[in-house]
């Protein structure tokens, strides 16, 4: 008489979005199932429904909790409140860059992915709080006066574009090996002088 497989497995829901995210990784989004999911974590087929009651919604999950490691990673960076600008900034764009190129495949499921209409609220809420705090480090620094004067969507655009920009760079391997030691430095420094104010005028 054959062992029937438990349909509970620890945690199972944080199994399946770790063997999801390995997955997506290797092989990419089109070869997620969760049938091949609960087959390797070693569970009944019909398992994984409890928490995922199709693939969509297995890829709604795994782009949420991108932009929350997303998040958490860029608000870990600024926990030094009262430096100057450049220096959050500086420690933002590497966070991000880090992120980025560390999770290539979930960031490109977390921006480029159509998601259903029921996960739009909470991914919505998502994506605001990791765009929320990197804007609060532009605006902070326009408080300084170390930003120029200006709407935040016109003044933080340029830095969103070259972090993301040099991110997917770096990840499709379109960098040459010069650039990579100090090519994000250079990023930087650019997005420093892009964001300044401009020069009195005498």
């Amino acid at each position: 008489m054959t062992s029937r497989r438990p349909y509970h497995h620890g945690d199972l829901r944080a199994e399946l979005l770790s063997r999801a995210e390995e997955t997506l990784r290797e092989r990419g989004a089109g070869a997620l199932s969760l049938r091949e999911l609960a087959r390797d974590i070693g569970v009944s087929p019909a398992a994984p429904s409890r928490h995922f009651r199709t693939k969509q919604a297995l890829l709604d999950a795994l782009a949420l909790t991108g932009f929350e490691r997303l998040a958490d990673v860029i608000a870990a960076s600024q926990q030094d409140a009262g430096a100057p600008f450049p220096e959050r900034l500086d420690a933002a764009a590497r966070a991000y860059v880090d992120f980025a190129t560390t999770n290539a495949a979930l960031l490109d499921l977390m921006f480029s992915v159509k998601h259903s209409a029921d996960a739009a609220e909470v991914l919505g809420r998502a994506v605001h709080r990791w765009s929320d705090l990197l804007l609060e480090v532009i605006a902070g620094g326009q408080r300084e006066g170390a930003v120029r004067p200006g709407p935040m969507e016109r003044v933080a655009l340029p830095v969103f574009a070259a972090l993301h920009g040099y991110a997917g760079l770096a990840v499709g391997g379109f960098l040459p090996p010069e650039a990579m030691a100090d090519g994000l430095t250079d990023v930087i420094a650019a997005t420093l002088r892009g964001c300044a104010p401009d020069p009195p005028r005498g």
